[in-house]
């Protein structure tokens, strides 16, 4: 259920990136002063085409004037674009960032003539179809750990109102009801949590349960180790019958979707609690109506949803999702409006990271974060070496590509060179020296038309 850690970042064979410690040792050279570091060269595409970024769904401010600071220019909308609204304006962008609402289809994809990058600002890439941005050569970024901790501090939160019925109580003295009880209501302390996915929300939201005395379980498809006193049980069947409160925080794959329904349900201890701040389509929601009206389920709080508004203000009704009316209407559910990750904490790290990344791409080539894409990375060209261009290019993963590239570049003096391939897709970056401006053009269309070429980007 948790995605593997990407230990590239770690590997011997990356090359160090720009801005980390083991980049500046590359970059130091002997001066009076032992520790100076000679800085990156900053990178302009070949064309000298000014950039454009469209920047949807309210990401936060500071990414949007990380990107103003470097020249780029952006235009910044609040709201989440539909596939009509994107078919009429993404063929002026090079690049885009979106969170959760935004889909970006093949047809999109499609129409994105000029697109580069697309950049997720939040946990999941399930709203833009990978397979067809890497085939045609679009990286796609995301921050899969930023908001980690305001997701495992939400459920925490949701453990104790469930368990107490807090929102039931708080909302009936709203409308002037007094309604004191503690029937049914509970300390959460000496229960059974289960989580399913023990990643980092999911060993985060660990530790903290332990501090409130719970018993941990956990169920994920790779072996994991437990934090504290967590144990990991073999099947998601043994956590449900064990587990007082299930909590689910598994991306949305083939085989996760409706994976808590009916037949799941009815194995989970009865009086229980289910939580999901995952992805809407993992619960089978009119199961779960129906173990909720039964009072086999005591409640259950829900972040997330099959079908979502686009914008703040638009209902939440039978249209969208056709069980909605029946979901609200229902004793102790706590409904929420996939605010998981939604602090201006998590934001904020979000914005920052998501926003390297891309700016990394655009300017350096990098793609190292990518999740559909072969991460590549090359240290950055010293500022003063005014001689050098790198070129940056995605390919069809066949062979004899790099041969072709190679002999192309062989008039001139390689600096550097790394590549990489990810499925179908393949991304060489090389750095060479003493390519004259008439024959920049020449080498470019060279390699833009080799029988492989994807996307081809010379920076100088």
């Amino acid at each position: 259920m948790s995605v593997p850690i990407n230990i590239n970042s770690v590997g011997a064979s990356i090359s160090p990136q720009a801005g980390s410690p083991l980049h500046d040792l590359y970059a130091r050279r002997r001066t009076n002063e032992p520790t100076a570091i000679r800085a990156p060269k900053t990178l302009h595409p070949l064309e000298n085409e000014n950039l454009r970024l469209l920047i949807l769904e309210n990401i936060s401010q500071e990414a949007v004037a990380t990107f103003r600071s470097q020249g780029y220019h952006v235009d910044h909308y609040a709201k989440a674009f539909n596939e009509e609204e994107l078919l009429e304006k993404i063929g002026s962008y090079h690049g885009i960032g979106i969170r959760s609402k935004t889909k970006i289809t093949k047809k999109v994809l499609k129409a994105a003539s000029k697109l580069l990058v697309i950049g997720c600002f939040c946990i999941g890439t399930n709203q833009v179809d990978l397979d067809a941005a890497a085939q045609a050569g679009i990286p796609v970024f995301n921050s899969p750990f930023s908001n980690s901790r305001s997701v495992a501090e939400l459920v925490i939160s949701e453990l104790v109102a469930l368990s107490r019925q807090l929102f039931d109580r708080a909302y009936e003295l709203k409308t002037g009801v007094w309604n004191k009880q503690s029937k049914n209501c509970w300390e959460i302390r000496g229960k059974t949590l289960g989580i399913v996915g023990y990643g980092h929300i999911g060993s985060q939201l660990s530790v903290l349960a332990e501090a409130f005395g719970m018993r941990v379980l956990f169920y994920d498809v790779l072996n994991i180790m437990p934090l504290g006193q967590a144990r990991q049980v073999d099947t998601l069947q043994d956590l449900l019958r064990e587990s007082d409160f299930v909590t689910l925080h598994v991306p949305e794959l083939p085989e996760t979707i409706n994976m808590i329904s009916s037949d799941q349900l009815s194995q989970m201890k009865t009086g229980s609690y289910l939580i999901n701040n995952a992805r809407g389509r993992v619960v089978d929601i009119p199961a779960l109506i129906e173990s909720l009206q039964s009072k086999h389920i005591a409640g259950a709080a829900i972040d997330v949803f099959p079908h979502e508004p686009g914008a703040n203000g638009d209902p939440f009704g039978d249209e969208l999702n056709s069980w909605a009316s029946t979901l609200r209407s229902l004793p102790n559910v706590i409904l929420t409006p996939h605010i998981g990750g939604s602090t201006e904490e998590a934001q904020r790290m979000i914005g920052q990271e998501v926003s390297q990344y891309v700016s990394r791409y655009l300017g350096y080539g990098s793609t190292i974060g990518a999740v559909n894409f072969p991460e590549v990375d090359l240290r950055a060209i010293a500022a003063g070496q005014d001689n050098q261009i790198r070129v940056c290019h995605v390919h069809r993963n066949k062979p004899g590509v790099l041969k072709q590239i190679n002999d192309a570049l062989s008039p001139y003096n390689v600096e550097k060179q790394y590549s990489d391939s990810k499925g179908e897709v393949a991304y060489v970056m090389a750095d060479i020296a003493d390519v004259s401006p008439t024959d920049m053009g020449q080498l470019k269309d060279r390699i833009s038309n080799t029988d492989a070429n994807i996307l081809t980007r010379f920076l100088t």
